[in-house]
């Protein structure tokens, strides 16, 4: 089914969402087999990183990691 322009430009822009990435992690951290405590942990500090790193900072970080 082709879809429209419209269509496509909606869904390469959808708005950021602080719990979206929160529910990426979590399913990353549980297909890898995280206990929930760990995972607990990790979302608990997704909290304070959001809350002091912009998203262009995040960005650059992922860019420039090497994991």
């Amino acid at each position: 089914m082709d879809k429209s322009f419209l269509e496509l430009q909606a869904m390469l822009t959808e708005p950021w969402s602080n719990n979206a990435c929160r529910g990426y992690v979590i399913k990353a951290m549980e297909n890898c087999g995280f206990k929930s405590k760990d995972i607990q942990k990790v979302v608990t500090e997704l909290y304070e990183v959001f809350d002091f790193c912009a998203v262009k900072e995040a960005a650059d970080y992922y860019e420039n990691s090497r994991y």
